[in-house]
């Protein structure tokens, strides 16, 4: 009887420890850190398909967004942050708020789908945006473009989805090289990053955004590549992002695998390893 309490007392305590374990990363990754895995090339060179980092909630405050949430549709399986903390929805206010800076590489919910997306912030509140013969204008002036060598990687799958790259040198068989422009684009802020061009396309002329108060421009460093402000959200982009749905800045990639599975150790980027995003 004495053994059958104990195995009983040892179950209940396992049971408390992992609802302990679980709570304590629930609050972790509410209040602080985020972990967020790279799926597409929508910010290459910036980040590849395949880099994992943390988002730094912390940077910008909290609201509703922050939240955390989990979609596993394979395992039927969708926790929204509304579900958690839609009650702190609608405002479009932020707990100890602070405001994106232009530049920053930012992890957002999607005003649509309520996915967790990663783009650059380009226009901040007031601002004009536009987008000339694939130039970007902001309040009516050309930002400064400098050349730099081209952006090559190997044609072919990558990551979990199997994605393949698009290239600026036509379609290139699996195994070739796929070469994209390269540019450093100077931010009127005087930020500096990377983008990439494939080639001409719609995108590269855009009518002017004007950037309502509470919101955001994203955009991705693979210009060509990219579902993001540009388009409106109810017609497949992002549209304009509340303040709201901010979550938070990234700021190092912290692991990266350029294969189908983490587990695939001969496919893992060391030279990414804590690498800062610029």
């Amino acid at each position: 009887m004495a053994s059958e309490s104990k195995k009983s007392g040892g179950i209940v305590e396992t049971i408390k420890t992992i609802v302990y374990a679980l709570l304590i990363a629930g609050v972790f990754r509410t209040l602080f850190f985020q972990p967020f895995w790279i799926p597409s090339g929508s910010m290459k060179d910036t980040l590849l398909i395949g880099d994992f980092l943390f988002v730094n909630k912390m940077s910008y405050g909290y609201s509703y967004a922050s939240c955390p949430s989990l979609y596993l549709p394979n395992f039927g399986i969708d926790v929204d942050a509304k579900d958690l903390c839609g009650w702190a929805d609608g405002d479009n206010s932020r707990l100890f708020g602070s405001e994106p800076e232009r530049g920053d590489v930012a992890v957002f919910r999607h005003p649509v789908s309520g996915r967790d997306f990663i783009k650059r912030v380009i226009g901040l509140p007031g601002d004009e945006i536009q987008m000339i013969r694939g130039v970007l204008h902001i309040n009516g002036t050309a930002v400064e473009l400098a050349q730099q060598p081209d952006f090559e990687e190997t044609a072919s799958p990558q990551g979990p989805q199997g994605l393949r790259p698009r290239c600026a040198n036509g379609p290139v068989g699996t195994g070739g090289t796929c070469v994209k422009e390269r540019f450093a684009e100077t931010l009127p802020n005087g930020r500096t990053h990377s983008i990439l061009n494939i080639g001409t396309q719609g995108s590269d002329n855009t009518p002017v955004y004007s950037v309502p108060e509470g919101h955001y421009f994203m955009m991705g460093d693979n210009r060509d590549n990219s579902s993001d402000s540009r388009v409106p959200s109810v017609a497949g982009g992002v549209g304009f992002v509340p303040y709201e749905n901010m979550i938070g800045k990234a700021n190092r990639v912290v692991f990266s695998s350029a294969g189908s599975s983490m587990l695939f150790f001969w496919t893992w980027r060391g030279d990414r390893f804590f690498e800062k995003i610029e």
